[in-house]
């Protein structure tokens, strides 16, 4: 057994490696077999699926290879515009019904967890305002979720590169799941490695600010170079050429999971930590090439961080 596999549960962003199929529509249950034959991965993030069959047909491949999942409806709010902090009440009441829609779907398919994001940020002067309203759409989705079960997730974007939303700086997201966990102790936060450089943040300093509020993590890449093809939030491999991330950052963010409390070399539950690769083909990549890098990255990676446990670092 692989060390981290004591330590974490590593997950793939399946939306991400799968692009083509974020409409909701694809062979689904034919892209399981073929990330569970690789015998990698514990968990998939799933996003839309549009028919109830494949979402039933689902559920049975995701047992047959042991596979724990999660819901992404990053997808879904993007590609709507959804806002649940738009100060007009009609798009917001939008958006609220349009996510409690997918969390009914991702019930059906056994999820516990359902990653959400702020809508855009509307500036310096409104956005106290628009703090408070999205305090309140997330407690009302929170609210509907806990029939099922399922707790709520937000996710971090940068605020002035790409995604442009509200959520946003480590010090900020980390004010907002502390106000909201008075009240709904199960939410939490999710931060991307991808992201944080979009931020201006480096791993240690925004891992401490965010302890304690973290539900899951993502692992990835970006591009911080104007004009260059892959600028922005487009998740390209590690080692991307124009890239900020590869083997050397994932070691010292992971280094930092564990000197921040997320990870630990002796979990004290049996729910493991969930570390989820976020990568997409870029031009010329197909998903395999994905999925070859991701392993290939992580492999290199923790066999660092095994000599760093070992030798007591």
């Amino acid at each position: 057994m692989n060390t981290w596999n004591k330590i974490c549960t590593l997950s793939l962003v399946h939306f991400m490696a799968y692009p083509e199929m974020q409409s909701g529509e694809g062979d689904f249950v034919a892209t399981i077999h073929e990330i569970g034959k690789r015998n990698f991965f514990g968990a998939l993030e799933l996003g839309t699926i549009n028919q109830p069959a494949e979402r039933s047909n689902i559920v049975q491949a995701l047992r047959e290879y042991d596979l724990q999942v999660a819901y992404g409806a990053q997808p879904l709010i993007l590609s709507q515009n959804l806002n649940l902090n738009a100060f007009e009440l009609q798009p917001r009441l939008n958006a609220l019904q349009t996510i409690k829609y997918a969390i009914d779907q991702a019930a059906e398919i056994g999820v516990t967890n359902f990653v959400i994001l702020s809508g855009k940020d509307p500036g310096e002067t409104l956005r106290q305002q628009a703090y408070v309203i999205l305090e309140e759409s997330i407690l009302n989705l929170g609210a509907y979720a806990l029939q099922y079960g399922i707790h709520i997730i937000l996710e971090t974007f940068d605020r002035s590169i790409d995604k442009k939303v509200l959520v946003g700086p480590s010090f900020e997201a980390a004010e907002i799941a502390k106000k909201i966990r008075r009240s709904m102790p199960s939410f939490g936060l999710l931060y991307d490695m991808g992201h944080m450089p979009l931020l201006d943040e480096t791993p240690l300093p925004a891992l401490q600010i965010l302890q304690g509020t973290l539900a899951e993590v993502h692992l990835g890449n970006c591009v911080k170079t104007p004009g260059h093809t892959g600028y922005g939030d487009k998740h390209p491999g590690f080692g991307y050429q124009g890239g900020v991330n590869s083997t050397a950052e994932l070691v010292e963010f992971i280094q930092a999971l564990f000197a921040t409390g997320y990870l630990s070399k002796s979990p004290a539950t049996d729910e493991l930590p969930w570390l989820g690769f976020e990568i997409r083909p870029q031009d010329g990549e197909t998903t395999q090439h994905v999925l070859d890098n991701i392993q290939e990255t992580c492999q290199q990676a923790w066999a660092q961080i095994e000599d760093l446990i070992e030798t007591g670092e």
